[in-house]
């Protein structure tokens, strides 16, 4: 079976962050963390980017299926 980047059922908001460090196997409080230093260190740009994911990312739920 292959990994497949999609968003977690382990969300705060939309799952993303999450979704992320499950493919990546990490703690999801540790990447939720970096994600808020690299926005607010890139004048908020990762906004941008977590809701293009958001849009891209398929839920998890729906691949069952």
């Amino acid at each position: 079976m292959t990994k497949r980047l999609t968003r977690s059922n382990d969300r705060v908001w939309a799952g993303v962050c999450g979704g992320i460090a499950e493919y990546l196997e990490f703690d999801p409080v540790l990447v939720r963390v970096a994600y808020a230093f690299l926005t607010i260190f890139t004048a908020f740009s990762g906004l941008i980017f977590y809701i293009v994911l958001w849009i891209c990312m398929p839920e998890k739920n729906l691949l069952e299926k």
